[in-house]
């Protein structure tokens, strides 16, 4: 991996600026991506980037910005991207300090500005060399996230296309699919998400297959898929669904026969059960059928003792002598059973005892 160190002129950097919304930012002749098709929406609010212009009119020092040099000899901004468009925006007129536009400024004034060396880092090598430099240097200011990191080292017209579909605020993902996803689409969250789930948690592997792939309708239509299977499994939303891993559930289970009218039915028995303490289980354990997503309640420690005290320390199974941390509680009638949580359902094993128990 190669890092450069160089100045580049504010004049330099602002040369070719245009702002095309949801198409990008670039600069520096056309060849710098300030800022990625379809990339997150945070801008920086007045005061700071009349913080950014002050710091630069007085000649004072920015800190460093690092900008990815990709195969063709172009550029994207890795960090630095709020003070670039910040820097952009007052030379190209489009707000003001201290109440004078860049075109009201005298000629050296404008000059002093337009003279104004910024300090970059370039930074080339592989995929995975600068995915690695990039979460290094990701300390400071508005944290990128991993996907944003990812997106910037597998940069080109697949991940354009992915950001189309799920990095915007109201993006067709959203539309569709957003009552059913955690995060957020402007952070990236929604994009890693569907990645994780298509290739199955190798996403750094995954991206650099479809790099250089024209489009990325194939997520998109898998992404589909795994909403119209929950839809079509779990008619009735509830907020209990969000954020659930439906597309490794879909993976797994998107050719299983299920019933959706006895599936809503066990729902609204499990919502009732007071023994089920994790609502959000119920959906992974009726496809999954592991108790465990539910949380079943736990015997407390006053039930326990006088459970023990009852059996006098002798295990009700194998008949052995155990104190009494020694020993785990047990529903007698298994919970799966119709058991309870309850004194009268409660006894104590020897621990081996219990995870036999358990295991059959």
């Amino acid at each position: 991996m190669e890092i450069k160190l160089k100045e580049v002129k504010i004049k330099d950097l602002v040369e070719n600026y245009q702002d095309k919304a949801d198409e990008g930012v670039t600069g520096y002749g056309g060849r710098l991506d300030i800022r990625p098709p379809f990339q997150r929406e945070f801008v920086y609010n007045d005061k700071q980037r009349e913080a950014v212009i002050d710091t630069v009119s007085k000649g004072f020092p920015l800190n460093v910005m690092y900008w990815a040099v990709r195969d063709n000899g172009d550029f994207e901004i890795i960090d630095g991207q709020q003070r670039t468009i910040s820097i952009c925006q007052f030379v190209n007129s489009d707000f003001s300090y201290k109440d004078r536009y860049f075109h009201n400024l005298s000629d050296d004034e404008q000059d002093k500005i337009l003279d104004y060396e910024l300090t970059v880092y370039e930074c080339s090598g592989t995929d995975s060399e600068k995915l690695e430099w990039f979460k290094t240097i990701n300390i400071a200011g508005e944290e990128l996230t991993s996907q944003e990191l990812r997106n910037a080292v597998y940069h080109g017209s697949w991940v354009t296309d992915a950001k189309r579909y799920f990095s915007k605020n109201s993006c067709p993902a959203y539309k569709i699919g957003g009552r059913y996803l955690n995060g957020s689409a402007i952070r990236q969250d929604y994009l890693e998400t569907v990645i994780k789930w298509v290739s199955k948690n190798k996403i750094e592997d995954f991206m650099g297959r479809n790099q250089h792939k024209d489009n990325a309708q194939d997520l998109w239509v898998y992404f589909t898929n795994v909403i119209e299977w929950v839809e079509s499994v779990f008619p009735k939303y509830r907020r209990e669904m969000k954020g659930l891993p439906w597309g490794e559930l879909y993976n797994q289970y998107k050719d299983t026969k299920l019933d959706s009218d006895k599936l809503e039915k066990k729902i609204i028995k499990l919502f009732k059960d007071d023994d089920v303490t994790n609502n959000k289980g119920i959906y992974l354990y009726l496809l999954t059928g592991k108790k465990r997503y539910l949380n079943i309640r736990t015997f407390d420690n006053r039930q326990k003792r006088k459970a023990y005290t009852e059996q006098k320390g002798t295990c009700p199974i194998c008949k052995g002598k155990f104190k009494i941390e020694e020993m785990e509680a047990d529903h007698i009638t298994p919970w799966h059973l119709g058991g309870k949580t309850i004194q009268e359902n409660c006894q104590m094993l020897c621990k081996e005892c219990n995870r036999r128990k358990s295991n059959k």
